[in-house]
């Protein structure tokens, strides 16, 4: 029990500690700013940089999801007691987190593997508008 407030309070010092924020050094220059003046007007183009963020957000939630689904099935398996009802659910839990990181990842590959037997020189992971 000490262990864990200890714990606790060990990641609440380090979360509200402050951190040094590093600003950015450069103007940003490319098809989601403009030529670097923020007083553009924006463009069509913006959807790109728009649906790249997006997709590395949902990317990123995506595993952070599936990772979080596997701790707590392992949890809810070492908690069971022996219970079959719980063991089948948290390895039913465990199984679908599997499935569901594989998924994401092979999604991601078989993306790079028809880019490498087609012999695009683009990225076909990347969102393109055509400009004017």
């Amino acid at each position: 029990m000490y262990q864990l407030i200890a714990f606790i309070l060990t990641s609440l010092l380090l979360l509200l500690s402050p951190q040094a924020s590093f600003a950015q050094g450069k103007p940003w220059s490319d098809k989601c700013v403009g030529a670097g003046n923020l007083s553009d007007v924006p463009t069509i183009q913006g959807f790109e940089c728009l649906f790249g963020n997006l997709l590395n957000v949902v990317m990123i939630f995506a595993g952070l999801a599936f990772f979080i689904m596997f701790i707590v099935g392992g949890f809810n398996y070492l908690l069971s007691s022996g219970d079959d009802k719980k063991t089948a659910a948290a390895a039913a839990t465990i199984t679908s987190s599997v499935i569901g990181i594989v998924g994401v990842i092979l999604s991601f590959f078989i993306i790079k593997l028809i880019q490498t037997f087609v012999g695009a020189d683009i990225n076909i992971t990347d969102f393109l508008i055509p400009g004017p």
